[in-house]
């Protein structure tokens, strides 16, 4: 009975572990990603000092250019792939064109960061028209250098399907924010702001 009650416990532990995990909370972990161990440290931030955590909200003016994207670890032998979406195009309550793919980048170099690797997708910035929109960074540790292809279109991108195609497994890392459309007061432009 003793196992029975410490494998009871562990299994209660583990599944209240994800319900706690933003990923999960954040609909991240089933509507574009399978569950993951993360295994390596991965940041990444827009600006000097906007680093992104799993779930903030961000205005599109603070993410209009590249964010900064840094990958732990120590051996430049192992690469990586970084895949940037937004599930809820182009509306959450209607994301048909769900995954916009806004960013892929390859062979990015262990403990360094997406400047050191191959863009394949350039840096679209987000600039969601409707809703609370979610946009998602994913690391996957790649088997080995290899050539991946420009997707010819950037709506309907599938992150499982692209890492199965190109043999990434599971992603190693991801985080995400949310981002909606600014009003006027949002984004600071009022009338004596324009006069100057």
């Amino acid at each position: 009975m003793d196992g029975e009650g410490y494998g009871e416990s562990a299994s209660r532990e583990t599944r209240e572990s994800a319900s706690r995990d933003p990923l999960v909370v954040g609909r991240v972990v089933g509507d574009v990603l399978d569950n993951f161990t993360k295994s390596i440290a991965f940041t990444a931030s827009y600006g000097h000092k906007l680093e992104v955590h799993n779930g903030v909200l961000l205005k599109p003016s603070q993410v209009a250019k590249q964010p900064r994207v840094s990958i732990g670890g120590s051996d430049f032998r192992n690469f990586y792939t970084l895949v940037m979406v937004d599930p809820d195009a182009p509306s959450p309550s209607d994301p048909h064109l769900k995954e916009y793919l806004h960013w892929l980048v390859i062979d990015i170099p262990e403990s360094t960061g997406a400047t050191y690797g191959k863009e394949v997708a350039s840096y679209e910035s987000p600039k969601p028209t409707v809703g609370i929109h979610r946009f998602v960074f994913v690391l996957f540790r790649q088997p080995g250098k290899q050539p991946v292809y420009a997707p010819g279109w950037r709506q309907n991108f599938v992150t499982r399907d692209f890492a199965e195609l190109y043999n990434l497994g599971s992603p190693v890392a991801a985080l995400f924010f949310n981002c909606q459309k600014e009003t006027k007061t949002s984004t600071g432009s009022s009338s004596s702001s324009r006069r100057r």
